[in-house]
């Protein structure tokens, strides 16, 4: 038995009666990432919370007017065999909860994005995708004819 097992029966289920405090399920509501979206005169500009993610942990998708943001990261659990004497013992973990994330965001965009130059860069743990608009066509006068 590991020194935090005794707080995981404190906690486990803790509030689950509705009498000592209302239940809320932390996985649920910290799975998707926050997202901004602003509008500008020539570009949609997305601004999604990543910490410590890299280009390499996120994928995104173009489809049918759909953007499809995800992120999946395993963490494979290692048990290797102590080959030699002189070999380095693995941490003891107490508690390890951060093993395994991944989400999936689809957003429907408006007609006027030019998906061809959808552009993305992640810095500071925030994914910055810029979607820019299509020039719309300035009104032209018709020319009436009289018959």
């Amino acid at each position: 038995m590991n020194d935090l097992a005794l707080f995981n029966d404190l906690f486990d289920g803790f509030g689950d009666d509705g009498f000592l405090m209302p239940s809320f399920n932390y996985k649920k509501a910290f799975a998707s990432p926050k997202v901004d979206v602003k509008e500008e005169k020539d570009a949609y500009i997305m601004d999604m919370d990543l910490p410590g993610k890299t280009d390499k942990d996120i994928n995104i998708e173009f489809n049918n007017n759909v953007l499809t943001i995800s992120s999946e990261i395993k963490s494979e659990k290692e048990e290797k065999k102590e080959e030699k004497a002189e070999a380095k013992e693995a941490p003891k973990y107490l508690l390890k909860e951060r093993s395994f994330t991944k989400f999936s965001r689809s957003f429907s965009l408006p007609d006027d994005v030019e998906a061809d130059k959808i552009s993305a860069k992640v810095e500071n743990g925030v994914l910055h995708v810029t979607m820019p608009r299509k020039a719309l066509a300035a009104p032209r006068k018709i020319a009436i004819t009289a018959s």
